[in-house]
């Protein structure tokens, strides 16, 4: 009950005791989310209120900073009159507080060139329209699965030195923290089948994760970049040491349960990865462009198979061969103000392997209508898992949105997410997963 009790008044006592010491700004956003699925008898999947809040303090050479979400979200539990009592209020309307970011920078640390952050922040690499192959130091927030690139934020150290054009940034990450993966309706895009015997389906399945021990061998991480123009271009060079913060299945234990069902219980882990980028941005002939790419090697993780009465079997879950992720895309806007973008990928963000990684071609447009009070917006995309068999391995996904803006800092949206495929693919797996979706938005 006391954990409950903090976690439901941090956020007041922030706003009460930071204000004491020095001035805040105090900014943010509410958002009402609502979303049903045109596949499942038009369910529900997505009922969320959400208060976002930022906070910003400076005192001299300090700059505190915090974002915290307030969010109602998910939708009734009840199972008996005794959940309807006050003490289970969580179960009537699920809430929840959350820590986005909350650090302090401290300006001329040290040095008139240096400056330190620490705390709890996201440190986003990369120039990409939100998948970024750079971007590794936070671990990835896929609870909306269509939201891209949304991560987490990490307990961490940050220096960064200025030198004339250049800029040299040190990270360090004492704790490893994983990523937030989807609900079970969507996380079958992101979850690699394993095989079993011709004719045999899974009756049972659960698993357990092993992560890492908490000590600076096994869960620290850091990284270094160093930025800086090169005939108008901004460019990066990175490199990251860590591990990856999506599990990865070592070890499957097999229970026959009939002639042809078995129950199968999984072991996953992390593994640890190393990860050298670059990323440019610039512009040619008006035209917004981008490329980025990151050479990952990660450690040999071995695959053990353990069938009852059967014995064993041991192969690699993932080798230590090298492998290449990119990025490149571009945008415009022309002179009516239509603006159009495009994008291709190599390799999604829970593709691992050499072999293993897929095609993404990404475009959207987009016009404003009404002296900007309206706004339509469509988004396309399309999976390639192999060129030589297309029309068997590909999967498609239209996202239409029509965005009206009645008042300053205040939007309504309504779009939708369509999906075609086959279920060979990441997104083809998830093609019954079809929704409409309602937001509101205000920004202060």
């Amino acid at each position: 009950m006391l954990k409950h009790y903090f976690q439901k008044n941090l956020l007041f006592l922030l706003l009460l005791t930071v204000p004491a010491f020095c001035e805040v700004d105090i900014g943010g956003e509410f958002l009402t989310d609502n979303r049903f699925r045109t596949e499942d008898k038009n369910k529900f999947t997505c009922n969320e209120n959400r208060l976002s809040l930022k906070l910003d303090s400076g005192i001299s050479r300090a700059q505190f900073h915090a974002e915290i979400w307030l969010r109602e979200q998910g939708f009734s539990e009840v199972s008996s009159s005794s959940d309807l009592q006050e003490k289970d209020k969580e179960k009537i309307s699920p809430s929840s507080l959350e820590i986005r970011e909350l650090y302090i920078d401290f300006y001329r640390f040290l040095s008139e060139n240096l400056e330190l952050r620490v705390g709890k922040q996201r440190i986003a690499w990369g120039t990409a329209d939100k998948l970024n192959p750079t971007d590794n130091l936070n671990p990835d927030d896929l609870e909306d699965i269509m939201d891209f690139g949304r991560h987490l934020g990490s307990n961490s150290m940050k220096l960064t030195y200025y030198f004339g054009d250049l800029t040299l940034t040190g990270v360090y990450i004492p704790v490893f923290i994983p990523a937030v993966l989807p609900s079970s309706d969507w996380s079958s895009a992101l979850t690699p089948a394993f095989s079993l015997p011709a004719g045999m389906s899974v009756q049972n399945f659960s698993d357990s994760i092993i992560l890492p021990e908490n000590n600076p061998e096994e869960s620290s991480m850091y990284a270094a970049k160093i930025a800086g123009k090169l005939f108008n271009y901004d460019l990066s060079v990175s490199y990251f040491h860590g591990r990856d913060d999506l599990p990865l299945v070592n070890r499957i234990e097999v229970t026959p349960t009939g002639a042809s069902t078995v129950n199968a219980v999984a072991e996953m882990l992390y593994p640890k990865m190393q990860v050298i980028g670059a990323d440019l941005a610039g512009a040619v002939c008006n035209i917004g462009v981008w490329a980025e790419g990151a050479r990952f090697v990660n450690e040999e993780v071995g695959m053990e198979t353990f069938t009852v009465g059967v014995g064993t079997q041991t192969g690699i879950a993932l080798s230590e061969e090298a492998y290449f992720k990119y990025v490149f895309g571009f945008d415009y806007t022309f002179k009516n103000g239509l603006y159009i973008n495009g994008q291709y990928l190599h390799g999604f963000v829970h593709e691992r392997g050499k072999d293993n990684l897929e095609d993404y071609f990404m475009a959207g447009i987009e016009k404003k209508f009404f002296n900007d009070e309206l706004k339509i917006k469509i988004g396309c995309g399309a999976e390639v898992k192999d060129f030589d068999k297309v029309k068997d391995n590909m999967a498609v996904m239209t996202m239409p949105e029509v965005s009206y803006y009645p008042v300053d800092n205040t939007e309504i949206t309504l779009g939708a997410y369509l999906i075609n495929g086959k279920d060979t693919t990441a997104f083809g797996k998830v093609k019954d997963n079809d929704e409409i979706y309602l937001k509101f938005k205000y920004n202060f």
